[in-house]
């Protein structure tokens, strides 16, 4: 918990030698002048937010122990006494004090300013009618204070301000609130706060909290820190509803364990499933970083079998030298359906498999090595994917004379199945490549050959076709070329550059049956403009496609006078000069589909982006995307988009979109999302978001209802079950929270992508 913040930095009360303006005279006792420095709180006011007024900036530095002392009328009696009256101003090394009057005894070694009082340093503003410094007992006192602390645009009052150097500092009868002067939404009202030297925290009494000028909550004794550092204590708590969980409540308590590592504890109470506690253990060295966490429902009381329910989950980066590199993602969980019952930070219901990798990696100049152990938690009825264990790969690379290069890419990788059942193998892969790669302004070129060797050793192929060792020698030679054509032009009025860009490419794969060998972590891809010219059709190495194609492409851009990119045209298609020998990759047509991007930015405001592929055979759109986004400001903004997919395992996907985030009024912000699924004519996700923000606090709420694809008993997921759910978090800045309004449209299941990909 991080409420208010005070440091306390006492000077050394060093022995002052001091120069009246315009009469100077020597005292030989010592004049004491302790001041107070405040750190800045975990929230930060928003720059509407009026800012303290204190400006304070010492012009003229002055030596440690020398204070100056500047007045319309000064009077001086036998070199005790000293009487300034007018303008007065006393300065040293880092504050003043402004005063109508002044009195410096040496007898009593006091020195005591009265009328309109202020005092400055540039952590501090402080106004009184008195100000009292007695430089024996090393003590000042401000009696009916109004105070700034302008490294936080704080501000309260004090009915009496002592600061002591043995005692520290201390306030009583004291307000404080990040709320601008006579606004004081909401305000901490305490009896006293002290703060030790050499203390990291401070202690406030009698401590009550109002909204509103209404009496909140009462702490008897509140402890709290006063430096910037992390502190132990309750965090802001969230407070929600949902069809799966009921009413919840989080309060999440915050461990600072140590400089290098942090903790946070939650319990979260559900009414519909029971007391949940969830756990974040954090770390951070010079050269590693992670996190644990840990979730555990036991007793879950909304399911039939009171089930224990749990989720875990690891993330390591480390660099064990200069070159190498340890990096762990390890996820796990009770069933298929905890999150979608209990939510995630981490993962999304639409999530059908959780990370397990275990790498190992060294980077230099020419050589790559990486060693993988990678798996996977599957989610309900999907089929089980391939475990590499381990996985390793090597890469290297180096330049030959006369602008050759040659580089080598080489696997080595144990896959295995979780069910036991399915075949296992053992796959062995190098494919050295020499290539000529030439590259100007004006164009590029590149000529490579390859040859791909790949060795199996396949294990439990009873009743396949599949066989249990195979070499197969595959030859790939690839022709590629662009040129950048640029013309100046007019584009609505204004200068730009026009480029046409052509690009082509002609790609030769030879052929062997690959009929024999296994799917271990080989998929489809889908070819936009880019993966045209990519040259592979699957991810992985068990299907290498025989190829004999040209692929042609062009590219035009609208570049503005500042650089910036406008508008781009994509368009390209591969043309078969052969049909495919391999069975996954055969095609019913001698060209693919038509692939266009294209991206615009209409105006300073309007922002589009479009991706279609179009089959060639039946001039029907295989894919599209559409995004249409109008940006008024940071805040103001409106997306409509569109996805269509014609097959997708068997299904047609069209859904419609619409995201919007605009302020409502002064301090008041909203956001929206609604996504439709056309195809089944019902709405999947509709959410909306409001949140208050002013200068010293926010009020966020949310509330949603999307479809939850929730995993029956035997791992079918359903389409038709939904959830809806509100949520509530108050925050006030300045005593443990922050906030972001723009947050609230990345929550949900969709989220908010910008619509766009210009350079």
């Amino acid at each position: 918990m991080k409420p208010l913040k005070l440091e306390l930095n006492p000077r050394d009360f060093n022995h002052y030698q001091a120069a009246f303006l315009p009469y100077r005279m020597k005292i030989k006792q010592p004049l004491h002048v302790l001041c107070f420095s405040v750190c800045s709180l975990s929230a930060v006011a928003q720059e509407t937010c009026p800012a303290p007024a204190n400006t304070f900036v010492v012009e003229k530095r002055l030596p440690n122990g020398q204070i100056q002392v500047i007045s319309n009328m000064t009077s001086i009696q036998q070199d005790n006494f000293a009487e300034f009256e007018g303008d007065v101003e006393i300065t040293n090394k880092d504050s003043q004090i402004i005063a109508n009057k002044a009195q410096i005894n040496r007898t009593t070694q006091q020195l005591i300013a009265t009328g309109d009082v202020s005092y400055q340093n540039p952590q501090l503003s402080v106004t009184s009618q008195k100000v009292l410094l007695n430089t024996q007992n090393n003590r000042m006192e401000i009696a009916d204070t109004q105070y700034e602390l302008t490294t936080l645009n704080a501000r309260g009052q004090a009915e009496l301000l002592v600061v002591d150097q043995s005692q520290g500092l201390e306030l009583n009868g004291v307000t404080f609130s990040t709320c601008p002067t006579g606004q004081e939404d909401w305000l901490v009202h305490a009896d006293s706060i002290t703060v030790k030297p050499d203390e990291t925290r401070g202690v406030a009494r009698n401590a009550f909290f109002y909204v509103q000028d209404i009496p909140i909550f009462y702490l008897p004794y509140y402890s709290f820190p006063v430096t910037d550092a992390r502190e132990t204590g309750l965090l802001f708590p969230q407070i929600g509803s949902s069809s799966s969980t009921g009413f919840a409540y989080e309060q999440p308590y915050y461990l600072n364990l140590d400089p290098q590592y942090d903790a946070t504890i939650t319990p979260r109470y559900m009414t519909k499933r029971g007391l949940q506690l969830k756990t974040e253990f954090r770390y951070l060295t010079e050269n590693n970083s992670g996190q644990i966490d840990i979730e555990y429902l036991p007793n879950d009381s909304d399911s039939t079998t009171n089930e224990d329910r749990y989720f875990y989950r690891f993330t390591h980066k480390g660099a064990l030298s200069e070159d190498w590199e340890v990096n762990v993602d390890f996820n796990g969980l009770s069933d298929d359906n905890y999150i979608v019952d209990l939510g995630s930070d981490y993962y999304n219901s639409a999530d059908t498999h959780l990370f397990r990798t275990l790498g190992l990696h060294y980077y230099s100049d020419a050589l790559n090595v990486s060693l993988q152990l990678r798996d996977f938690e599957i989610l309900g009825d999907h089929d089980d994917t391939y475990r590499a264990l381990p996985e390793l790969k090597l890469d290297y690379v180096t330049d030959l004379p006369a602008g050759f290069k040659f580089d080598i890419h080489s696997e080595l990788a144990r896959f295995d199945n979780a069910n036991g059942t399915s075949p296992k193998a053992t796959r062995a892969h190098i494919a050295p490549t020499l290539s000529l790669p030439l590259e100007n302004s004006w164009g590029e070129f590149l000529a490579e050959t390859s040859v791909m060797h790949t060795v199996y050793r396949q294990e439990d192929i009873e009743g396949t076709d599949l066989s249990r060792d195979v070499s197969r020698t595959l030859g790939q030679a690839k022709l590629y070329g662009a040129l950048v054509f640029e013309r100046q032009a007019n584009w609505f009025g204004g200068n730009v550059t026009q480029t046409l860009e052509p690009r082509a490419q002609y790609l030769y794969t030879s052929y062997e049956d690959q009929s024999d060998i296994g799917l271990y972590d080989t998929t489809r891809l889908f070819n936009d403009f880019a993966g045209l010219f990519r040259g592979q059709e699957f991810t992985g190495l068990d299907r290498i496609s025989d190829k004999n194609q040209v692929t042609l492409g062009i590219t035009s851009r609208i570049i503005d006078e500042d650089n910036r990119e406008q508008f781009k045209l994509s368009l390209g298609q591969i043309f078969y000069l052969e049909d495919n020998k391999v069975t996954a990759a055969s095609k019913e047509d001698d060209r693919s589909a038509l692939a266009a991007e294209l991206d615009w930015r209409i105006g300073s405001k309007w922002l589009a982006h479009s991706e279609v592929q179009v089959s060639t055979q039946t001039d029907k759109v295989e894919r599209s995307s559409i995004g249409l986004e109008y940006r008024l400001a940071r805040d103001k903004m409106l997306q409509i988009n569109h996805r269509f997919v014609r097959d997708l395992s068997g299904e047609q996907i069209s859904q419609l979109g619409l995201t919007a985030s605009w302020p409502i009024a002064q301090d008041w912000y909203w956001v929206g999302r609604w996504y439709r699924d056309i195809d089944r004519h019902r709405t999947i996700e509709s959410y909306t978001g409001l949140q208050y923000e002013s200068c010293c606090w926010a009020l966020r709420i949310v509330a949603q209802r999307q479809l939850t694809s929730r995993f029956d008993d035997n791992g079918l997921q359903s389409t038709d079950e939904f959830d809806s759910g509100i949520a509530i978090q108050f925050l006030f800045k300045g005593i443990g929270g922050d906030s972001s309004g723009r947050d609230m449209l990345r929550d949900g299941l969709f989220g908010y992508r910008q619509p766009y990909l210009l350079d």
